[in-house]
Protein backbone atom coordinates (compact mmCIF):
# COMPACT_ATOMS: atom_id res chain seq x y z
CA UNK A 1 0.00 0.00 0.00
CA UNK A 2 2.44 2.61 0.67
CA UNK A 3 6.44 2.46 0.36
CA UNK A 4 9.09 4.14 2.58
CA UNK A 5 11.96 5.65 1.63
CA UNK A 6 14.69 7.34 3.41
CA UNK A 7 15.62 11.01 3.59
CA UNK A 8 19.56 12.07 4.22
CA UNK A 9 20.32 15.06 6.31
CA UNK A 10 19.25 18.31 4.42
CA UNK A 11 17.17 16.64 1.84
CA UNK A 12 13.90 18.52 2.83
CA UNK A 13 11.92 18.14 -0.74
CA UNK A 14 9.54 15.40 0.12
CA UNK A 15 8.85 17.45 3.96
CA UNK A 16 8.04 20.41 1.84
CA UNK A 17 5.50 19.18 -0.62
CA UNK A 18 3.61 17.43 2.34
CA UNK A 19 0.01 19.18 2.49
CA UNK A 20 0.04 18.51 6.06
CA UNK A 21 1.64 19.87 9.13
CA UNK A 22 4.99 18.09 10.56
CA UNK A 23 5.17 17.76 14.41
CA UNK A 24 8.19 17.40 16.60
CA UNK A 25 8.84 18.49 19.92
CA UNK A 26 8.82 22.04 20.87
CA UNK A 27 11.15 24.38 21.77
CA UNK A 28 11.95 22.89 25.59
CA UNK A 29 13.72 20.03 23.68
CA UNK A 30 16.96 22.06 22.95
CA UNK A 31 19.30 18.31 21.43
CA UNK A 32 19.87 17.47 18.01
CA UNK A 33 16.63 17.24 15.68
CA UNK A 34 16.71 15.18 12.59
CA UNK A 35 14.88 14.19 9.63
CA UNK A 36 13.57 10.07 9.64
CA UNK A 37 11.72 8.18 6.82
CA UNK A 38 8.99 9.43 4.88
CA UNK A 39 6.61 7.75 3.61
CA UNK A 40 4.81 7.96 0.03
CA UNK A 41 1.63 6.54 -1.65
CA UNK A 42 1.90 4.78 -4.98
CA UNK A 43 1.43 8.05 -6.99
CA UNK A 44 4.18 10.13 -4.84
CA UNK A 45 1.74 11.79 -2.31
CA UNK A 46 3.24 12.24 0.91
CA UNK A 47 1.32 10.28 3.65
CA UNK A 48 3.35 10.11 7.09
CA UNK A 49 7.13 10.86 8.11
CA UNK A 50 9.50 11.10 11.10
CA UNK A 51 11.35 13.69 12.60
CA UNK A 52 13.89 12.76 15.62
CA UNK A 53 15.13 13.91 18.51
CA UNK A 54 18.38 13.23 20.64
CA UNK A 55 20.76 10.53 19.46
CA UNK A 56 19.97 8.75 15.56
CA UNK A 57 19.70 5.46 16.47
CA UNK A 58 21.78 3.03 14.30
CA UNK A 59 21.95 -0.53 14.70
CA UNK A 60 25.50 -0.88 12.99
CA UNK A 61 28.18 -2.71 14.79
CA UNK A 62 30.65 0.25 15.59
CA UNK A 63 27.92 2.08 16.96
CA UNK A 64 28.98 3.17 20.50
CA UNK A 65 26.46 1.60 23.04
CA UNK A 66 23.39 1.45 20.86
CA UNK A 67 21.24 -0.02 23.79
CA UNK A 68 21.85 3.28 25.59
CA UNK A 69 20.94 5.27 22.98
CA UNK A 70 18.69 8.56 24.22
CA UNK A 71 15.95 9.92 21.62
CA UNK A 72 12.20 10.64 20.60
CA UNK A 73 10.80 10.33 17.50
CA UNK A 74 7.17 11.92 16.08
CA UNK A 75 5.87 10.36 13.38
CA UNK A 76 2.90 12.68 11.48
CA UNK A 77 -0.07 10.98 9.57
CA UNK A 78 -2.00 12.87 7.24
CA UNK A 79 -5.74 12.19 7.83
CA UNK A 80 -6.72 10.08 4.74
CA UNK A 81 -10.45 9.00 3.97
CA UNK A 82 -11.05 5.74 2.52
CA UNK A 83 -10.41 6.24 -1.31
CA UNK A 84 -9.26 4.59 -4.88
CA UNK A 85 -6.00 4.12 -5.84
CA UNK A 86 -4.32 6.36 -8.31
CA UNK A 87 -4.03 3.85 -11.00
CA UNK A 88 -8.08 3.00 -9.91
CA UNK A 89 -7.68 -0.23 -9.42
CA UNK A 90 -8.06 -0.97 -5.67
CA UNK A 91 -8.89 1.44 -2.39
CA UNK A 92 -6.19 2.56 0.01
CA UNK A 93 -7.28 2.47 3.51
CA UNK A 94 -7.96 5.75 5.77
CA UNK A 95 -5.81 6.55 8.07
CA UNK A 96 -6.44 6.15 12.06
CA UNK A 97 -5.10 7.04 15.36
CA UNK A 98 -4.11 2.83 14.77
CA UNK A 99 -1.88 3.42 11.83
CA UNK A 100 -0.04 6.29 13.79
CA UNK A 101 0.25 3.72 16.46
CA UNK A 102 1.50 1.24 14.57
CA UNK A 103 4.16 3.56 12.36
CA UNK A 104 5.15 4.13 15.61
CA UNK A 105 5.70 0.50 16.95
CA UNK A 106 7.39 -0.77 13.94
CA UNK A 107 9.51 2.12 13.96
CA UNK A 108 10.54 1.48 17.79
CA UNK A 109 11.37 -2.28 16.64
CA UNK A 110 13.10 -1.11 13.91
CA UNK A 111 15.35 1.23 15.59
CA UNK A 112 15.51 -1.03 19.09
CA UNK A 113 16.30 -4.66 17.47
CA UNK A 114 18.30 -6.87 20.08
CA UNK A 115 21.81 -6.50 18.80
CA UNK A 116 23.06 -9.35 20.04
CA UNK A 117 21.12 -11.57 18.26
CA UNK A 118 22.41 -13.32 15.19
CA UNK A 119 21.79 -11.42 11.93
CA UNK A 120 20.28 -14.12 10.15
CA UNK A 121 17.64 -14.19 12.71
CA UNK A 122 16.99 -10.90 12.89
CA UNK A 123 14.51 -10.51 9.91
CA UNK A 124 12.50 -13.17 11.24
CA UNK A 125 12.24 -11.52 14.52
CA UNK A 126 11.57 -8.11 13.44
CA UNK A 127 8.69 -9.36 10.92
CA UNK A 128 7.26 -11.03 14.02
CA UNK A 129 7.03 -8.10 15.94
CA UNK A 130 5.45 -5.92 13.97
CA UNK A 131 2.98 -8.24 13.42
CA UNK A 132 2.60 -8.05 16.96
CA UNK A 133 2.75 -4.59 16.92
CA UNK A 134 0.08 -4.59 14.20
CA UNK A 135 -2.53 -6.39 16.47
CA UNK A 136 -1.74 -3.76 19.58
CA UNK A 137 -2.25 -0.72 17.37
CA UNK A 138 -5.01 -2.42 16.07
CA UNK A 139 -6.64 -2.89 19.67
CA UNK A 140 -6.53 1.00 21.35
CA UNK A 141 -8.64 0.33 24.27
CA UNK A 142 -6.82 -3.60 25.57
CA UNK A 143 -5.27 -3.88 28.40
CA UNK A 144 -1.69 -3.25 26.30
CA UNK A 145 -2.35 0.78 26.65
CA UNK A 146 -2.79 3.04 29.09
CA UNK A 147 -3.90 7.01 28.86
CA UNK A 148 -1.20 9.34 28.88
CA UNK A 149 -2.28 13.55 28.48
CA UNK A 150 0.54 15.68 26.80
CA UNK A 151 0.31 19.16 25.52
CA UNK A 152 0.33 19.30 21.65
CA UNK A 153 0.33 23.02 20.13
CA UNK A 154 -0.34 24.37 23.75
CA UNK A 155 -3.74 22.25 23.96
CA UNK A 156 -4.09 19.22 26.57
CA UNK A 157 -3.83 16.14 24.36
CA UNK A 158 -5.23 12.21 25.23
CA UNK A 159 -3.01 9.83 23.87
CA UNK A 160 -3.01 5.95 23.96
CA UNK A 161 0.56 5.25 25.68
CA UNK A 162 2.65 1.55 26.48
CA UNK A 163 6.11 0.59 27.61
CA UNK A 164 8.03 -2.29 26.64
CA UNK A 165 11.42 -3.60 26.97
CA UNK A 166 12.26 -1.63 24.04
CA UNK A 167 11.02 1.70 24.72
CA UNK A 168 7.53 3.50 24.81
CA UNK A 169 4.87 3.83 21.90
CA UNK A 170 1.87 6.56 22.09
CA UNK A 171 -0.29 7.72 19.17
CA UNK A 172 -3.07 10.20 19.60
CA UNK A 173 -4.46 12.82 17.07
CA UNK A 174 -3.43 16.85 17.29
CA UNK A 175 -6.01 19.73 17.51
CA UNK A 176 -4.91 20.49 13.93
CA UNK A 177 -6.55 17.16 12.86
CA UNK A 178 -3.30 15.23 12.01
CA UNK A 179 -2.59 11.66 13.70
CA UNK A 180 0.27 11.73 16.20
CA UNK A 181 2.39 8.72 16.48
CA UNK A 182 5.58 8.92 18.81
CA UNK A 183 8.25 6.22 20.05
CA UNK A 184 11.36 6.26 22.11
CA UNK A 185 14.31 4.88 24.56
CA UNK A 186 15.80 6.20 27.66
CA UNK A 187 14.23 9.98 27.09
CA UNK A 188 10.69 9.41 29.26
CA UNK A 189 7.35 10.36 27.34
CA UNK A 190 6.53 11.70 30.46
CA UNK A 191 6.88 16.09 30.84
CA UNK A 192 7.62 15.89 26.83
CA UNK A 193 5.90 18.60 24.66
CA UNK A 194 4.78 18.03 21.02
CA UNK A 195 4.24 21.51 18.35
CA UNK A 196 3.95 21.73 14.69
CA UNK A 197 7.43 22.41 13.50
CA UNK A 198 8.08 25.94 12.00
CA UNK A 199 11.11 25.53 10.49
CA UNK A 200 12.35 22.37 8.86
CA UNK A 201 15.55 24.06 8.25
CA UNK A 202 15.78 22.86 12.50
CA UNK A 203 16.14 18.88 11.82
CA UNK A 204 18.88 19.30 8.57
CA UNK A 205 21.62 18.54 10.81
Amino acid sequence: METKTGTQQGAVEGYLSADFTWYGLDQAFTGPRWLGQLGTSADGAVEHGAIGHGDEPSLKAEAADPEGQKFAVVVTVAQRPLRRSADGTGVMEATSVSTAAWLAGSGLLSATWPTRMDRALRQDWLDQQISAAWELADELTGAGWSSLTLPVDGEPTAFHYRESEYGWVMAGSAPSGVHLGAYGRNLSAYGLALAAVPDLAAYTG
